[in-house]
């Protein structure tokens, strides 16, 4: 693999990862409050970015780690600043370019590659399941890092798989449309 495709890959992945940031925290997390205002979790009940994390993991497998390590770390940046570098915010950035690849390669090893390969069609509902085992590891993992309160434990998953869920939908969608056009 070239210099040139990692850049790519990481360009492409970063800029996703990126983009459903702050689709999630400027455009959802506003709606999310008016509907939820007593909710005091800074979760998103549909958060994007672990779509981003499993999508780019059953593509690109250990390779999503660099792919997505910048994206990860700007948002963490973003949002709290020089607190970057403390050693919570490491672990949770550690967390979460870490985990989706790990599960899909220990699922590979014990019963099941659903990792994206040539001449094999996309096994979703693996995706899919693969994903929600990666939203309770990471959101555990996380959840400790930070030291939350039991409800971010199910407001990150609720939110990770919402997410997840919401991406896989928009991607097939996209796929079937493009399908059609290419068929006529």
């Amino acid at each position: 693999m070239g210099l040139k495709s990692i850049a790519t890959e990481t360009v492409f992945a970063s800029t996703a990862y990126v983009l459903a940031f702050f689709i999630t925290f400027a455009g959802l997390m506003p709606i999310q409050n008016m509907f939820f205002p007593d909710f005091h979790s800074s979760a998103s009940l549909l958060f994007l970015p672990h779509g981003v994390r499993v999508l780019s993991a059953w593509l690109l497998g250990w390779r999503s780690i660099p792919a997505l390590l910048p994206g990860v770390f700007f948002t963490y940046y973003y949002l709290a600043g020089e607190k970057t570098f403390m050693l919570s915010r490491l672990m949770g950035i550690s967390i979460a370019v870490l985990v989706a690849p790990l599960v899909f390669h220990i699922a590979a090893k014990l019963f099941y590659d659903a990792r994206s390969r040539p001449g094999h069609d996309p096994c979703w509902p693996c995706v899919m399941g693969l994903g929600v085992i990666a939203a309770v590891i990471g959101g555990i993992l996380t959840n400790l890092a930070f030291g939350s309160p039991p409800l971010d434990y199910f407001a990150f998953f609720i939110g990770d798989v919402a997410g997840l869920f919401f991406l896989m939908m928009a991607l097939m969608l996209t796929f079937r449309l493009w399908r059609t056009k290419t068929t006529r």
